[in-house]
């Protein structure tokens, strides 16, 4: 597979990843892209990273990151923070020919032999992603159905402005809905339930210029 080069990529005015990209691709492709932004692959489409997130999503991610990561501290558990590359093999696929590499804004992983130099190669036991303007349909649509495919334990859609936190649990091969959580309640992941996360404190952004 031939792939442009970056004179090629900088004369073209439209995405780049559109117009020489938009064939199907693997994480032995991924490991030979050579791009200036980050880019995330969902059964074997490219999306682009950037913008980069505003720092409302940051101060977020920033807030929800203290509190867990503290949490699993002397915990046999690990905790990330987006870009880590997470590559999510589909059963009896070898992981070069994994289609999905996904970098979630946190995650955590208990079985931390899945935990490699180079990325996580399985299902993280637990996903947060923050919505963007940018992000949406990416979060709500694709990566939903993408690690409810892969077996995801739980997934958490974070909603800055709506102000909540939507919530999803593994069970029976499907995501089922627990709620939607908004300022004044505190919510617990499944598998932790003594991990408590205001979702006021979690949601709370100072007050940045227009």
């Amino acid at each position: 597979m031939e792939y442009p080069t970056s004179k090629e990529k900088d004369q073209e005015v439209h995405d780049p990843l559109e117009a020489y990209y938009s064939g199907s691709y693997t994480y032995e492709d991924y490991l030979k892209f050579d791009f200036e932004e980050m880019v995330e692959l969902i059964r074997g489409k490219l999306f682009r990273m950037s913008p980069a997130p505003r720092p409302s999503h940051q101060v977020i991610a920033g807030n929800l990151h203290r509190v867990i990561a503290n949490y699993f501290v002397h915990k046999p558990c690990q905790v990330f923070m987006a870009p880590t590359d997470i590559i999510l093999p589909v059963e009896n696929r070898k992981r070069e020919k994994s289609n999905t590499v996904v970098q979630p804004d946190i995650c955590v992983i208990c079985n931390t032999w899945l935990i490699e130099d180079t990325g996580v190669f399985g299902s993280p036991d637990w996903i947060i992603e923050i919505l963007s303007p940018h992000t949406r349909k990416k979060d709500l649509q694709d990566k939903y159905s993408v690690y409810e495919e892969c077996g995801v334990g739980e997934y958490w859609i974070v909603m800055p402005e709506e102000k909540l936190i939507e919530c999803f649990i593994y069970e029976g091969g499907k995501y089922q809905r627990i709620n939607a959580f908004i300022p004044g309640d505190v919510i617990s992941p499944n598998r932790f339930p003594e991990l408590q996360l205001d979702v006021a404190e979690m949601l709370h952004v100072p007050q940045f210029k227009p």
